[in-house]
């Protein structure tokens, strides 16, 4: 439905949302006055799954493809969106509108709610639903990928959680081994780091999939990782391009003789490793390619589409 907009609401929407504009509990406020109820089982129990869209240049990127994933979640998850798909989409896209951010890092949550005094049974709460737009998030900025990439690690003393413990495929807030894995990274000089299963194989970063080239092959994980909306666009790429891929199982020995390595997520986009265990790589020519196409796409109106900042969003 169409609600009314007041003038008040209208004229300053630039000053009071430039920061950032969240919706908590079905109204819109500036970033730094969004709260959440401290017993949202979101918070205490990470009973939740979120997604995360970016906009660029003032155009959504592959929005429809995110929440497709988040609806895939909420239904592994036995967790009933709270509104329509719909709905989530015009929330998002209105946050965004509100903030007037030209590149902005779109975030939406659903959690399984607030329990009642002593509740503990999941399927009595009723879920909730936030979202957020803030200024866009770099994993690896942009003056560190013109440098070379990130200095990354492979995690010695940290492996990631077990799918069988916790879905990765469902996003999640679990990231007590990510973390982990991060200080284990800081303490050898890295920035950041790549988790193993404890078996050889080669998972996933912290927010973010990795893909390599090896012996003329783009190979990334299939397994343990989080089916990215960047590393699908990445897959697609390659395949469109006639590079060789392959999903399957990536090991550390495959990475320790792989000619360049490049990570991907929609916090920063392609993103080159300079460095894997102290072995410099560098960007090279199929990261090139890869990012290049990568970024022209968010100007294809088949994958994007323009925020509507001149009018308030239909909410």
């Amino acid at each position: 439905m169409t609600e009314a907009v007041e003038e008040d609401d209208m004229e300053p929407i630039e000053e009071r949302y430039a920061a950032g504009c969240a919706w908590i509990e079905g109204d819109y406020v500036p970033i730094h006055e969004a709260r959440i109820p401290i017993l949202d089982t979101g918070f205490v129990r990470s009973d939740l799954t979120y997604d995360v869209a970016a906009v660029w240049k003032g155009r959504f990127f592959r929005l429809d493809d995110h929440l497709d994933r988040l609806l895939r979640g909420c239904d592994r998850l036995r967790l009933a969106p709270p509104v329509p798909t719909e709905r989530m989409r015009e929330i998002m896209v209105e946050t965004v509108r509100r903030s007037g951010l030209q590149d902005a890092y779109v975030e939406i949550v659903v959690t399984r709610g607030v329990p009642a005094a002593g509740q503990r049974d999941p399927r009595l709460l009723t879920p909730r639903l936030y979202a957020y737009a803030i200024p866009y998030v770099w994993i690896v900025t942009p003056e560190l990928q013109a440098d070379g990439g990130a200095d990354v690690v492979i995690a010695a003393q940290t492996q990631r959680i077990s799918p069988r413990a916790v879905d990765p495929t469902v996003k999640n807030f679990h990231w007590g081994d990510l973390v982990r894995g991060l200080f284990e990274a800081y303490d050898r000089g890295a920035s950041l780091v790549l988790l193993t299963d404890g078996d050889g194989l080669v998972t996933e970063g912290p927010g973010f999939n990795v893909f390599a080239v090896v012996d003329g092959v783009l190979v990334t994980p299939r397994d343990g990782v989080l089916e990215g909306i960047t590393r699908r666009t990445a897959l697609e790429i390659a395949e469109a391009s006639g590079i060789p891929v392959r999903v399957g199982d990536v090991s550390v020995a495959d990475l320790a003789r792989a000619g360049e390595l490049f990570l991907t997520s929609t916090a920063g986009g392609i993103m080159p490793v300079r460095s894997l265990d102290g072995r410099h790589l560098g960007t090279g020519p199929v990261t090139r390619s890869i990012h290049d196409a990568y970024w022209a796409l968010h100007s294809d109106p088949r994958f994007s589409f323009e925020v509507p900042y001149g009018r308030p969003a239909t909410v």
